[in-house]
């Protein structure tokens, strides 16, 4: 029973730590990976939910990044880097203090 309460919270965190890995298919492919190999619905759904918000945070990395033309786009695209760096750690906490609760992260769309 440990066990699969260890293993819970490890693949989960690895879903959302994943974003700090540099390459994109690895950041991309844990999660996936996880979200096939894992038959715990909790990971399930902590993979998919990483997934969503690694989407989105490209999704608007690419549209600040075309708003530098007027300025705005450094603030936003600042922004966005600590959104990066912050969330994921709030996720990963949640994650092992209750690894039985899916984290949801606030403010993104859910594509999956």
């Amino acid at each position: 029973m440990s066990e699969d309460l260890d293993q819970k919270k490890v693949l989960s965190a690895l879903c959302h730590g994943s974003i700090f890995f540099g390459s994109l298919v690895v950041s991309a492919g844990i999660p996936i990976a996880c979200w096939l190999i894992s038959d715990d619905q909790t990971v399930k759904d902590n993979a998919r939910e990483a997934l969503n918000f690694h989407f989105n945070l490209w999704i608007y990395g690419i549209i600040f990044g075309l708003l530098t033309f007027i300025l705005i786009g450094f603030v936003l695209l600042g922004i966005l880097g600590i959104v990066n760096l912050v969330m994921p750690i709030i996720a990963i906490v949640q994650v092992f203090n209750n690894p039985y609760q899916s984290y949801r992260y606030p403010f993104i769309f859910r594509l999956f």
